[in-house]
């Protein structure tokens, strides 16, 4: 069983268990979270396709830290202008373990 879940404009394809990275401070480190933008969701060979979203079907998950991920370096540069700028940039994440995934039968 897994699902395609959509969060702060990125998507993951996530399984009961699962650890992601999010990047973006969300939750607070030891609470809960639920996740109910949900685009797919397949089991035992069933698949189901959101239009945008798949109602019924919920991913929680338990916030385990929040970070910073490894500096990524920018480099601007004009050629015979003597103009060069150099900036670093971390961004901030938050790694997410999926404890459920709950379906809603009608």
């Amino acid at each position: 069983m897994f699902a395609v879940i959509n969060t702060n404009g990125v998507q993951y394809v996530v399984t009961k268990g699962e650890n992601i990275k999010i990047p973006a401070r969300i939750g607070e480190p030891g609470k809960n979270i639920e996740f109910d933008k949900v685009l797919m969701f397949k089991e035992n060979g069933n698949t189901v396709v959101g239009k945008p979203y798949v109602d019924g079907v919920k991913v929680k998950g338990l916030v385990k830290k929040h970070g910073k991920s490894s500096k990524v370096m920018g480099f601007k540069f004009t050629r015979r202008e003597n103009y060069r700028r150099k900036h670093g940039h971390r961004q901030d994440f938050t790694e997410v373990e999926i404890t459920d995934i709950i379906v809603k039968k009608d």
